[in-house]
Formats: structure tokens, sequence, C-alpha cells
């Protein structure tokens, strides 16, 4: 979360800086074209994509920003050894009631669980862990498609509006002070089109695959030890499974 806030702060900071010593920073602003780029890129946006759709994006983007807190798949591999540890130790799927407390801050590991506590069969488990993987990695593979899609419309506008300020300048050849305006339209509709697309909605997009595949992964190792505590193995089996799942620079040792 911390690092793309203060990577987009920064950016910001170094363009604000390079545009104020360049001089008259005031002649970068322009009413017209940004309410071009920026309403024109949602609105296309919404001709492309679903209410639902642009709603959902919103809500992962806020994700990213305020409340994603990484998850090391090495340390959630201890994890899962550990409690498949206690639980064995416990007596079983059955003493998973006295633990689920310590879940409530995670989603889809409370619900295998509680799934296991309620004598859930390895194959109901199974096609419910799967079908959530799978729709939690839609959701963010489809908020950074809109992006991406987003990132494509703002350049396109920038370059519309580069057209529009032309033909009024082209319009206005007998009125010279009019000819200034128009040519800070022209001009800076390119330059928010690309700086939204590049700076903003460019890197989220890549930001959100980069978290789909994190969360992919950190969720099949959750599925992986709710299905092998389910079937009482050996917390030693799981851990060679769970290395299977892991890249090989994140294998863990739990048991030495």
């Amino acid at each position: 979360m911390a690092s793309v806030i203060i990577g987009m702060l920064l950016t910001f900071a170094m363009l604000g800086g390079a545009i104020a010593l360049g001089g008259a920073p005031g002649a970068f602003l322009n009413g017209a074209g940004l309410l071009l780029v920026v309403a024109g890129t949602f609105t296309v946006s919404l001709v492309s994509f679903s209410w639902r759709d642009l709603r959902q994006t919103l809500a992962a983007i806020g994700h990213v920003l305020l409340r994603h807190r990484p998850r090391d798949p090495a340390d959630e591999a201890r994890a899962v050894l550990k409690l498949a540890e206690r639980v064995r130790k416990a007596g079983g799927p059955a003493a998973l009631g006295r633990l689920m407390p310590a879940f409530r801050n995670n989603p889809f590991l409370h619900q295998a669980m509680q799934m296991l506590a309620d004598g859930a069969s390895d194959e109901e488990l199974a096609r419910y862990l799967d079908a959530e993987v799978a729709a939690i990695r839609a959701r963010r593979a489809r908020a950074a498609t809109v992006l991406r899609r987003a990132g494509e419309i703002a350049p396109a506008l920038g370059l519309i509006g580069t057209l529009i300020g032309l033909v009024q300048m082209l319009g206005r050849l007998e009125t010279p002070s009019s000819l200034g305006p128009a040519m800070a339209l022209a001009i800076l509709t390119t330059l928010y089109g690309a700086m939204l697309a590049h700076v903003v909605l460019l890197p989220l997009a890549d930001r959100l695959e980069r978290l789909a595949d994190e969360e992919g992964l950190v969720h099949r190792l959750y599925a992986a030890g709710a299905r092998s505590i389910g079937r009482r193995e050996n917390p030693r089996r799981l851990e060679m499974l769970l290395n299977s799942l892991l890249p090989p620079d994140r294998r863990v040792r739990y048991f030495e």
C-alpha cells in the first residue's frame, strides 16, 4: 500500500517540480482539457463496461491504496503448517470449533475451516475452494482490464482534444488574442491524457495483476492446507505439497 501512494506522490512531485522550474506553472492548467480527458475517460469506459465493473474497479483501487497488506507466501505456508500441527494434536477437524476465532480476519481460511468443522467431504471442499480462488482472481483481473482500457482511452481523448484545439486555432487566425487558449487546449490535452494513462491508470492495472497473482498463490496454499487437514494427513506431507506450490526461492523448512 505505502509503496503505491509514495510512488505516485513522488512522481507527481517530480513532474510538478519540473513544471515549476520551467516557470509559469499556471500555464499548465486548463479546465476544458482536464474535463475532456478525465470525465471523457470515465464516460467512454462506461460505454465499454457496466456500472458494476466500474464500481468493482474503484473498490479494488481503494483496496490497493488503503487496505491491502502484502502477505509473504512463505510466512503463510508456515502458518498453514502450524495450523495443521495444532489441529492434529487437538484431535482432528472436529476440534476446529475451538480454533475458529483465530481465523476471523481471514475470510477465505475461515470459510474453509468452517466447512471442515461442519464435516464437508474432500470433494465438496475442493469444489468450493477452487471456485472461490477462481472468482477472487477473476475480480482482480476484471478490474485490471478496466484500468488498462481506461489507460488506452485517456491518450486517445488527449489526441482528440489536440485536434479540437487545432481546429479552434485555425478558425481564429484573424484574432491573434484567441490563439493562445486554443493552442493551450491543443497541447495540454495530450499531456493530461499521457499523464493519466501512464502515471495513474496503467501502473494501477499492473499492481492489481500482481496482487491477483500473489493472492492466488496464498489462497492455493490455504486450500491445500485445508484439504490436507480434512484428510488427516501428516503435516510433513503437507510441507512437501506446499513447497511444490511455492517458488524455489520461497520454499520453507518447517520440520527440521
